[in-house]
C-alpha cells in the first residue's frame, strides 16, 4: 500500500518521450517543483537518457522509474497524464482499483501543451471521463498551462527571479571558457528554421559584432550545415549538452536567445531578455495561431513579430533588430506573469480543492 504522510501527497507523473528536451524538460521541473514543496514524487518516463546531463544530481524526493514499472503499481494521491500521453491499461485499471479500495479516486490531470490562444481559458480545469477501457467511469480534469490568471500558469521555482538578479555574466562567461569583449551575445537553441541563414547574412551585414553560442544538437547540426562562406565569419562558441540550472545562465548571460519549444521559451521569458521562437511546425499549420497569440500576449513589437515570421516561415524581416524595444516588451510579460501563481503552485491548490 502507499504511505500517506500529512500534509504531503504522493504524485505520478507519467512521460512519454518525443523531444528529449521538451517534454522531459518539463516533465522534471514539475517533479522537481512539487518535492521541493514537499510532495512525494515518482516521475515513469520511457526514454529518461536525457535526466543524466538535464539534470545529473537528481532532486530530493524524486524518483524515477521507466514507464514499463508502473505496470500495476498502486498509484499516488495525484497521477498526472503529461502532453496527452496515453496510460497502460495495467496503469488505468490500478487507478481503479485504488478508487475502489479508497472510496475515491485518485485525481487524475490531463496536463496539457502550453498556449496563448484564448480556447485555453475555457478549457482550463474542465472534467473529462473516461468512457472505455479499465477506467471506465472515473474522470480526469484538464490542466493547462497559460499566460493568465484564467489558466495554470507557468513553470516558475520559488527565488528564481532573484537569482537572476543576482547573476554575474562575466564570471559565468569566465568559468565557461566562453570569449567576450562586450560584444552582444545570441544563444542558439532551435531545429532547422527558414530563417538561419538569412537572419546570419543581416547580422554579418550590419557589421555589428556578434558572439553566437550554439546548443549541442540540431542547432549545431544547423549551422554546420550552412555554406563555409557564411560559418567562417562568425564568431561561434559550440556549448555542450546544459543542465537546466545551467540552460538558464546561458539564457541570463545573452542579449538575445533563439529558442524552441515550452520549456526554453518559458525559461527564456523568466531571462528577461529578448527571444524569437522557434515553434514546433504542425501539419495543419496550427502552430501559426498558436505563435501570432503568444505574440499577442507579450505585446510584441512589429519588428518583433517580423522576425518571427522570417524565422519560422522564412518570411521577410530578417534583419529585423531592435534589442532595446524587444527588451522592454519581454520584461513588460515577464513581470505580469510574475504576479501569478506558478503553475505547481496552482496544481497543488487545484487537487487539495
Amino acid at each position: 500500500m502507499v504511505a500517506y504522510y500529512p500534509g504531503a501527497m504522493r504524485w505520478d507523473i507519467f512521460c512519454k518521450v518525443i523531444d528529449n528536451h521538451g517534454d522531459i524538460g518539463v516533465c522534471w521541473r514539475l517533479a522537481a517543483g512539487l518535492a521541493a514543496r514537499g510532495e512525494h514524487v515518482r516521475l515513469w518516463v520511457d526514454d529518461a537518457s536525457a535526466l543524466a546531463w538535464m539534470a545529473p544530481q537528481g532532486a530530493p524526493g524524486v524518483d524515477v522509474g521507466h514507464w514499463d514499472a508502473a505496470r500495476g503499481v498502486e498509484p499516488g494521491d495525484v497521477v498526472v497524464e503529461a502532453f496527452g500521453c496515453d496510460l497502460d491499461d495495467a496503469v488505468q485499471s490500478a487507478i481503479a482499483t485504488a478508487a475502489r479500495e479508497r472510496g475515491r479516486q485518485p485525481d487524475w490531470i490531463n496536463l496539457e501543451y502550453l498556449s496563448a490562444e484564448a480556447w485555453v481559458e475555457r478549457c482550463h480545469a474542465l472534467p473529462s471521463p473516461v468512457l472505455a477501457g479499465p477506467a471506465h467511469g472515473l474522470q480526469k480534469r484538464f490542466f493547462y498551462p497559460g499566460f493568465t490568471t484564467r489558466t495554470g500558469g507557468l513553470l516558475r521555482e520559488p527565488g528564481l527571479l532573484a537569482r537572476r538578479e543576482q547573476f554575474d555574466r562575466s564570471a559565468w562567461l569566465r568559468a565557461r571558457g566562453i570569449r567576450w569583449n562586450g560584444e552582444s551575445l545570441a544563444s542558439l537553441f532551435c531545429y532547422e528554421p527558414p530563417g538561419l541563414l538569412p537572419w546570419l547574412e543581416a547580422r554579418l551585414a550590419s557589421g555589428e559584432p556578434l558572439r553566437l553560442l550554439v546548443t549541442s544538437g540540431r542547432a549545431e547540426r544547423a549551422i554546420r550545415a550552412l555554406p563555409a562562406a557564411v560559418t567562417s565569419r562568425l564568431d561561434i562558441e559550440w556549448l555542450p549538452l546544459l543542465p537546466q540550472v545551467e540552460y538558464d545562465h546561458l539564457l541570463w548571460a545573452c542579449d538575445f536567445n533563439f529558442v524552441r519549444g515550452e520549456d526554453s521559451v518559458v525559461r527564456a521569458l523568466w531571462a528577461g531578455q529578448p527571444f524569437a521562437w522557434h515553434i514546433y511546425p504542425q501539419d495543419d499549420d496550427a502552430h501559426r495561431a498558436k505563435l501570432d497569440a503568444f505574440l499577442d500576449r507579450i505585446e510584441a513589437p512589429a519588428s518583433l513579430r517580423a522576425l518571427h515570421a522570417a524565422w519560422n516561415f522564412g518570411a521577410a524581416g530578417a534583419d529585423a533588430w531592435d534589442l532595446p524595444a524587444w527588451r522592454h516588451s519581454v520584461g513588460a510579460a515577464r513581470d505580469a506573469m510574475a504576479q501569478q501563481d506558478d503553475l505547481a503552485t496552482q496544481l497543488l491548490a487545484f487537487v487539495r480543492r
